[in-house]
Protein backbone atom coordinates (compact mmCIF):
# COMPACT_ATOMS: atom_id res chain seq x y z
CA UNK A 1 0.00 0.00 0.00
CA UNK A 2 1.47 3.64 -0.49
CA UNK A 3 0.77 5.91 2.79
CA UNK A 4 1.94 9.14 3.64
CA UNK A 5 3.44 9.84 7.29
CA UNK A 6 3.16 13.43 8.28
CA UNK A 7 5.66 13.94 11.15
CA UNK A 8 5.22 17.61 12.75
CA UNK A 9 7.94 17.73 15.14
CA UNK A 10 9.98 20.52 16.97
CA UNK A 11 11.85 21.56 13.85
CA UNK A 12 9.98 20.32 10.82
CA UNK A 13 6.67 19.34 9.53
CA UNK A 14 7.31 16.43 7.26
CA UNK A 15 5.25 14.26 5.21
CA UNK A 16 6.70 11.30 3.83
CA UNK A 17 4.97 8.79 1.21
CA UNK A 18 6.38 5.42 0.98
CA UNK A 19 5.43 2.22 -0.39
CA UNK A 20 4.71 -0.52 2.04
CA UNK A 21 4.14 -4.13 2.75
CA UNK A 22 4.38 -6.68 5.38
CA UNK A 23 8.12 -8.18 5.06
CA UNK A 24 9.45 -5.34 3.40
CA UNK A 25 11.48 -2.04 4.26
CA UNK A 26 9.23 0.80 3.83
CA UNK A 27 10.16 2.68 0.16
CA UNK A 28 10.01 6.17 -0.02
CA UNK A 29 8.31 7.75 -2.55
CA UNK A 30 8.34 11.32 -2.01
CA UNK A 31 8.95 13.76 0.44
CA UNK A 32 7.56 16.76 1.19
CA UNK A 33 8.49 19.16 3.83
CA UNK A 34 8.78 22.76 5.65
CA UNK A 35 10.60 24.33 8.73
CA UNK A 36 7.67 25.29 10.91
CA UNK A 37 10.65 25.77 14.18
CA UNK A 38 7.42 25.52 16.52
CA UNK A 39 9.67 25.08 19.25
CA UNK A 40 10.33 28.29 18.79
CA UNK A 41 6.95 29.51 17.88
CA UNK A 42 5.93 29.89 21.84
CA UNK A 43 4.87 32.57 23.67
CA UNK A 44 6.55 33.37 27.66
CA UNK A 45 3.46 31.40 28.82
CA UNK A 46 4.48 28.24 26.72
CA UNK A 47 1.60 28.46 24.38
CA UNK A 48 1.99 28.02 20.97
CA UNK A 49 1.77 31.41 18.37
CA UNK A 50 -0.70 32.22 16.45
CA UNK A 51 1.87 31.93 14.00
CA UNK A 52 2.61 29.49 14.73
CA UNK A 53 -0.70 27.59 14.70
CA UNK A 54 -1.19 28.91 11.10
CA UNK A 55 2.12 27.91 9.90
CA UNK A 56 1.40 24.43 10.85
CA UNK A 57 -2.70 23.97 9.71
CA UNK A 58 -1.39 25.64 6.49
CA UNK A 59 1.60 22.67 6.13
CA UNK A 60 -1.24 20.27 7.13
CA UNK A 61 -4.00 21.29 4.66
CA UNK A 62 -0.91 21.32 1.73
CA UNK A 63 0.27 17.53 3.06
CA UNK A 64 -3.13 16.45 2.67
CA UNK A 65 -3.04 17.92 -1.03
CA UNK A 66 0.71 16.07 -1.56
CA UNK A 67 -0.38 12.86 -0.32
CA UNK A 68 -3.54 13.07 -2.69
CA UNK A 69 -2.02 14.02 -5.71
CA UNK A 70 0.92 10.98 -4.64
CA UNK A 71 -2.04 8.39 -4.61
CA UNK A 72 -1.80 7.07 -0.86
CA UNK A 73 -4.63 5.17 0.64
CA UNK A 74 -3.78 6.19 4.29
CA UNK A 75 -2.23 9.13 5.95
CA UNK A 76 -0.87 8.93 9.43
CA UNK A 77 -0.29 12.39 11.20
CA UNK A 78 1.32 12.65 14.39
CA UNK A 79 2.65 15.06 16.40
CA UNK A 80 5.80 15.21 19.36
CA UNK A 81 7.03 17.36 21.66
CA UNK A 82 6.32 20.97 21.26
CA UNK A 83 2.36 20.61 20.42
CA UNK A 84 2.41 18.10 23.32
CA UNK A 85 4.12 20.27 25.75
CA UNK A 86 2.54 23.58 24.62
CA UNK A 87 -0.45 24.74 27.30
CA UNK A 88 -2.64 25.40 24.27
CA UNK A 89 -2.33 22.04 22.78
CA UNK A 90 -6.09 21.41 22.42
CA UNK A 91 -6.56 24.38 20.77
CA UNK A 92 -3.95 23.85 17.90
CA UNK A 93 -5.20 20.49 17.52
CA UNK A 94 -8.99 21.42 17.12
CA UNK A 95 -7.31 24.69 14.86
CA UNK A 96 -5.35 21.98 12.44
CA UNK A 97 -8.17 19.77 12.01
CA UNK A 98 -10.66 22.50 11.52
CA UNK A 99 -8.77 23.74 8.50
CA UNK A 100 -7.01 21.50 7.20
CA UNK A 101 -8.91 18.27 8.06
CA UNK A 102 -5.98 15.88 9.41
CA UNK A 103 -6.41 14.73 13.26
CA UNK A 104 -2.99 15.00 14.62
CA UNK A 105 -1.98 12.32 17.33
CA UNK A 106 -0.09 13.51 19.80
CA UNK A 107 2.49 10.97 20.62
CA UNK A 108 4.00 10.64 24.60
CA UNK A 109 7.74 11.06 25.05
CA UNK A 110 7.15 7.52 26.18
CA UNK A 111 6.10 6.35 22.41
CA UNK A 112 8.62 8.33 20.59
CA UNK A 113 11.26 6.21 22.33
CA UNK A 114 9.24 3.13 21.92
CA UNK A 115 8.60 3.45 18.04
CA UNK A 116 12.33 5.12 17.39
CA UNK A 117 13.52 1.80 18.76
CA UNK A 118 11.22 -0.46 16.96
CA UNK A 119 12.53 1.46 13.54
CA UNK A 120 16.46 1.11 14.77
CA UNK A 121 15.96 -2.40 15.82
CA UNK A 122 14.87 -3.56 12.38
CA UNK A 123 17.15 -1.40 10.93
CA UNK A 124 20.13 -3.63 12.71
CA UNK A 125 18.47 -6.80 13.55
CA UNK A 126 18.61 -9.47 16.13
CA UNK A 127 22.20 -9.44 15.87
CA UNK A 128 22.52 -6.28 17.86
CA UNK A 129 21.40 -8.18 21.06
CA UNK A 130 20.99 -6.09 23.85
CA UNK A 131 20.30 -2.35 21.98
CA UNK A 132 20.15 1.40 23.17
CA UNK A 133 19.16 3.90 21.21
CA UNK A 134 19.22 7.69 21.67
CA UNK A 135 17.41 10.42 19.72
CA UNK A 136 18.05 14.27 20.19
CA UNK A 137 14.90 16.18 18.64
CA UNK A 138 13.78 19.88 18.84
CA UNK A 139 12.16 19.84 21.86
CA UNK A 140 13.01 16.33 23.74
CA UNK A 141 15.56 13.48 23.93
CA UNK A 142 14.54 9.97 23.76
CA UNK A 143 16.42 6.83 25.58
CA UNK A 144 15.46 3.50 24.87
CA UNK A 145 16.77 0.10 25.53
CA UNK A 146 16.27 -3.72 25.57
CA UNK A 147 16.73 -6.92 23.56
CA UNK A 148 13.39 -6.91 21.85
CA UNK A 149 11.44 -5.25 19.45
CA UNK A 150 9.50 -3.25 22.43
CA UNK A 151 11.92 -1.90 24.84
CA UNK A 152 12.64 -2.83 28.34
CA UNK A 153 13.09 1.00 29.18
CA UNK A 154 11.90 4.33 27.28
CA UNK A 155 11.63 7.44 28.49
CA UNK A 156 12.22 11.02 27.05
CA UNK A 157 13.57 14.38 28.89
CA UNK A 158 13.03 17.60 28.01
CA UNK A 159 16.63 18.32 26.31
CA UNK A 160 15.66 18.74 22.99
CA UNK A 161 18.18 20.77 21.11
CA UNK A 162 15.82 23.76 20.04
CA UNK A 163 14.20 23.74 23.39
CA UNK A 164 17.72 24.44 25.23
CA UNK A 165 18.85 27.00 22.16
CA UNK A 166 15.33 28.62 23.15
CA UNK A 167 16.55 28.75 26.71
CA UNK A 168 20.13 29.43 26.87
CA UNK A 169 20.97 30.95 23.91
CA UNK A 170 17.85 33.72 23.65
CA UNK A 171 20.55 36.33 23.56
CA UNK A 172 22.66 35.27 21.14
CA UNK A 173 25.73 33.41 21.87
CA UNK A 174 25.91 31.92 24.75
CA UNK A 175 29.11 32.61 27.18
CA UNK A 176 31.55 30.16 28.86
CA UNK A 177 29.43 30.11 32.15
CA UNK A 178 26.30 29.67 30.60
CA UNK A 179 27.36 27.10 28.68
CA UNK A 180 28.97 25.37 31.23
CA UNK A 181 25.55 25.94 33.60
CA UNK A 182 23.82 24.23 30.75
CA UNK A 183 26.29 21.74 30.15
CA UNK A 184 25.71 20.83 33.94
CA UNK A 185 21.51 20.71 33.59
CA UNK A 186 21.66 18.33 30.94
CA UNK A 187 24.27 15.71 32.69
CA UNK A 188 22.35 15.98 36.13
CA UNK A 189 18.99 15.59 33.93
CA UNK A 190 20.40 12.29 31.94
CA UNK A 191 21.94 11.14 34.77
CA UNK A 192 19.09 10.52 37.29
CA UNK A 193 17.35 7.67 35.45
CA UNK A 194 20.42 6.44 34.55
CA UNK A 195 20.17 3.43 36.54
CA UNK A 196 17.37 2.56 34.56
CA UNK A 197 19.52 1.73 31.31
CA UNK A 198 22.71 0.42 33.32
CA UNK A 199 21.08 -2.11 35.58
CA UNK A 200 21.07 -4.67 32.99
CA UNK A 201 24.63 -4.08 31.58
CA UNK A 202 26.07 -2.81 29.21
CA UNK A 203 24.57 -2.63 25.22
CA UNK A 204 26.23 -4.86 22.81
CA UNK A 205 24.97 -2.16 20.47
CA UNK A 206 24.56 1.96 21.11
CA UNK A 207 22.68 3.59 18.08
CA UNK A 208 21.65 7.31 17.77
CA UNK A 209 19.31 8.77 15.10
CA UNK A 210 17.79 12.24 14.37
CA UNK A 211 18.84 15.36 12.37
CA UNK A 212 21.11 16.46 15.26
CA UNK A 213 23.36 13.06 15.46
CA UNK A 214 23.50 12.99 11.59
CA UNK A 215 24.75 16.48 11.51
CA UNK A 216 27.30 15.91 14.30
CA UNK A 217 28.55 13.01 12.92
CA UNK A 218 28.97 14.64 9.39
CA UNK A 219 31.22 17.47 11.28
CA UNK A 220 33.26 14.88 12.89
CA UNK A 221 34.44 13.46 9.39
CA UNK A 222 30.97 10.58 8.68
CA UNK A 223 30.49 10.51 4.83
CA UNK A 224 27.98 12.71 3.70
CA UNK A 225 24.67 11.81 3.13
CA UNK A 226 24.53 11.55 -0.67
CA UNK A 227 26.90 8.25 -0.20
CA UNK A 228 23.39 6.73 1.35
CA UNK A 229 21.82 5.18 3.59
CA UNK A 230 23.14 2.06 3.77
CA UNK A 231 27.14 3.32 4.65
CA UNK A 232 27.83 2.90 8.12
CA UNK A 233 28.49 6.07 10.19
CA UNK A 234 29.66 6.65 13.65
CA UNK A 235 29.99 9.38 15.81
CA UNK A 236 32.85 8.95 18.18
CA UNK A 237 32.88 10.74 21.93
CA UNK A 238 36.51 11.77 21.72
CA UNK A 239 36.15 13.60 18.45
CA UNK A 240 32.50 15.44 19.65
CA UNK A 241 34.60 16.54 22.64
CA UNK A 242 37.60 17.75 20.75
CA UNK A 243 34.91 19.68 18.33
CA UNK A 244 32.57 21.31 20.87
CA UNK A 245 34.79 23.72 21.99
CA UNK A 246 35.17 24.70 18.42
CA UNK A 247 31.90 24.89 17.54
CA UNK A 248 30.97 27.23 20.50
CA UNK A 249 33.41 30.05 19.61
CA UNK A 250 32.22 29.84 15.41
CA UNK A 251 29.85 32.80 14.69
CA UNK A 252 26.48 31.18 12.66
CA UNK A 253 27.36 31.71 9.44
CA UNK A 254 31.13 29.74 9.93
CA UNK A 255 28.36 27.39 12.05
CA UNK A 256 26.53 27.39 8.49
CA UNK A 257 29.05 26.47 6.25
CA UNK A 258 30.30 23.14 8.50
CA UNK A 259 29.08 19.95 6.30
CA UNK A 260 25.93 18.50 7.36
CA UNK A 261 24.68 22.12 9.00
CA UNK A 262 21.31 23.62 8.30
CA UNK A 263 22.06 26.90 8.34
CA UNK A 264 18.26 27.38 10.07
CA UNK A 265 19.60 25.26 12.90
CA UNK A 266 23.26 26.96 13.93
CA UNK A 267 22.02 27.97 16.94
CA UNK A 268 21.33 24.70 18.16
CA UNK A 269 24.47 23.00 17.25
CA UNK A 270 26.47 23.82 20.55
CA UNK A 271 23.08 22.72 22.61
CA UNK A 272 22.54 19.26 20.43
CA UNK A 273 26.12 18.69 20.54
CA UNK A 274 25.99 18.98 24.73
CA UNK A 275 23.52 16.26 24.72
CA UNK A 276 25.25 14.03 22.68
CA UNK A 277 28.49 14.25 24.78
CA UNK A 278 26.87 13.66 27.64
CA UNK A 279 25.18 10.94 26.73
CA UNK A 280 28.14 9.07 25.31
CA UNK A 281 30.18 9.81 28.73
CA UNK A 282 27.02 8.72 31.15
CA UNK A 283 26.57 5.73 29.69
CA UNK A 284 30.15 5.18 29.28
CA UNK A 285 29.84 4.56 25.21
CA UNK A 286 33.26 5.46 23.00
CA UNK A 287 30.96 5.99 19.66
CA UNK A 288 27.03 5.54 18.60
CA UNK A 289 26.41 4.31 15.50
CA UNK A 290 24.17 6.63 13.32
CA UNK A 291 20.45 4.87 12.35
CA UNK A 292 19.12 6.25 9.13
CA UNK A 293 15.56 5.00 10.17
CA UNK A 294 14.05 7.00 12.66
CA UNK A 295 10.54 7.68 14.46
CA UNK A 296 8.59 7.95 11.09
CA UNK A 297 9.72 4.52 10.29
CA UNK A 298 8.64 3.20 13.55
CA UNK A 299 5.21 4.61 12.94
CA UNK A 300 4.92 2.96 9.69
CA UNK A 301 6.53 -0.57 10.95
CA UNK A 302 4.28 -0.64 13.78
CA UNK A 303 1.10 0.13 10.99
CA UNK A 304 2.55 -2.27 8.60
CA UNK A 305 2.74 -4.88 11.60
CA UNK A 306 -0.69 -3.70 12.85
CA UNK A 307 -2.52 -4.17 8.66
CA UNK A 308 -0.74 -7.79 8.82
CA UNK A 309 -2.63 -8.81 12.46
CA UNK A 310 -6.00 -7.74 11.06
CA UNK A 311 -5.62 -9.39 7.11
CA UNK A 312 -4.97 -12.80 9.33
CA UNK A 313 -7.81 -12.14 11.25
CA UNK A 314 -10.12 -11.86 8.36
CA UNK A 315 -8.34 -14.50 6.19
CA UNK A 316 -9.45 -16.55 9.41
Amino acid sequence: MRLGVLDIGSNTGHLLVVDAHGGAAPLPAFSHKQPLRLAEHLDPGGAVTQAGIDALAGFCSSAVQVAEDKGCEEMIGFATSAVRDAVNSHEVLAHVSRVSGVDLEVLSGEDEARLTFLAVRRWFGWSAGRLVVFDIGGGSLEIAGGRDEAPDVAWSLPLGAARLARTWFANGRADDEAIRAMRRQIRTDIARNAGNLLRPGSPDRAAATSKTFRSLARICGAAPSGEGALVPRTLERAALSTWIPKLASLSPEELAALPGVSPSRTHQIVPGALVAEACMDIFDLPALEICPWALREGVILERIDQLSVLGDEVSQ
